[in-house]
């Protein structure tokens, strides 16, 4: 069903996996540059950059893809550029129609230029709090610890996680490639985590196969999965119907872990072919807790509502169908479930209500 790009834009819709540091406005990145003496950007049109960005993360690698992020990371050096970067998002994800967002970030990349890892956390926080009350979109913040970076360092980032969790983080993640960096190398940070009653999310079976989803779930105890593209090679699926599953597969459905998924993004590293070939139309239709997520905008060159519309045209989806998205993503966010609950029937329920109501010609 094709639907106005003005319609899904004022649908409420809810965020989970975005990153603070991969959805710079190109003009902030230009002028946080000039401000910190930052030389390295290729161009400093506003235009020509973004291009710039999308053109080299859409290669077809994770890691090419990731190389734009020594720009973004190199500009955020400071209290004052990191408050600003997180308030402008806020900002974009009000634009957007976003109600709830989880921003993700890993404090380590922040720190270059000497400030420290709490001091960088509290910068962004104060950021995502002026931008909710100038906009009135609800918040979470996740942690970032990196795979090829030391254990012990991970362990940091969660005790980090934890010690905000009265502030507005509300989790804790492991990003990066995946290739020759298992999850279970860092199972201590996840078991303090653990110990501690916090949320877990992993990047999972984007670049990698099935195992590094299972590794994630069974070893760090993940509560939700960035990506599971991969979690089809544990399916048969012929002509599009799943003849069967193993037990990985069946595990997520039968627990109901939330799958965090990113089309644009995940044709763009080369996760998928194509976007009809993405296995997000299968989870969905098998009942899978699935999500729709951006990722990294200014990379994908993308906002939720794009997101939005390319699942309804690839998969043929309805309106229903992207409000059930829609719940599905504030039921497996990060937040009490008083609070889940509220913006589920007093804000996603409603706005959907109403969108339906409109006239026929919003959605042709």
């Amino acid at each position: 069903m094709k639907f106005s790009r003005e319609l899904l834009r004022r649908v409420p819709k809810v965020l989970l996996h975005d990153h603070l540091d991969g959805g710079v406005r190109p003009q902030t990145v230009i002028e946080l540059a000039k401000e910190a003496r930052y030389r390295k950007l290729p161009t400093d049109d506003p235009d020509e950059l973004a291009n710039w960005f999308h053109r080299g993360a859409a290669r077809g690698s994770l890691p090419l893809f990731l190389e734009g992020f020594e720009h973004t990371c190199g500009v955020m050096q400071t209290e004052e550029a990191l408050e600003r970067v997180a308030y402008e998002m806020m900002e974009d994800m009000n634009a957007d129609g976003v109600v709830y967002v989880e921003t993700r970030f890993a404090p380590v990349f922040h720190t270059h230029k000497g400030l420290h890892s709490e001091t960088v956390v509290r910068s962004v926080l104060r950021g995502l709090d002026r931008g909710k009350k100038d906009f009135g979109v609800e918040y979470g913040v996740l942690l970032c610890a990196m795979r090829n970076m030391k254990p012990d360092l991970s362990e940091e980032i969660a005790e980090l996680a934890v010690d905000f969790r009265d502030h507005g983080v509300v989790g804790f993640d492991l990003a990066g490639e995946e290739g020759g960096y298992p999850p279970k190398k860092h199972v201590e940070a996840f078991h303090y985590i653990q110990r501690e009653n916090f949320n877990i999310t992993i990047h999972a079976g984007e670049a990698f196969g099935k195992e590094s989803i299972w590794q994630a779930i069974q070893w760090c105890g993940a509560h939700r999965i960035g990506h599971a593209t991969r979690l089809i090679e544990d399916m048969k699926v012929k002509d599009g119907e799943v003849l069967s599953m193993g037990t990985l597969a069946q595990y997520v459905l039968d627990k109901r872990i939330p799958l965090e998924i990113c089309l644009t993004s995940n044709m763009h590293t080369g996760a998928v072919k194509s976007l009809k070939e993405h296995p997000f139309g299968t989870y969905f239709r098998y009942r899978f807790r699935v999500t729709l997520n951006t990722d990294d905008r200014l990379m994908s060159n993308i906002t939720l509502t794009d997101e939005y519309l390319t699942a309804a045209e690839v998969f043929d989806l309805k309106l229903e169908d992207l409000e059930k998205l829609t719940i599905n993503a504030m039921k497996s966010a990060f937040v009490p479930y008083k609070k889940r609950i509220a913006v589920i029937y007093d804000v996603i329920k409603p706005g959907f209500a109403a969108a339906r109501e409109r006239p026929k010609t919003e959605a042709t």
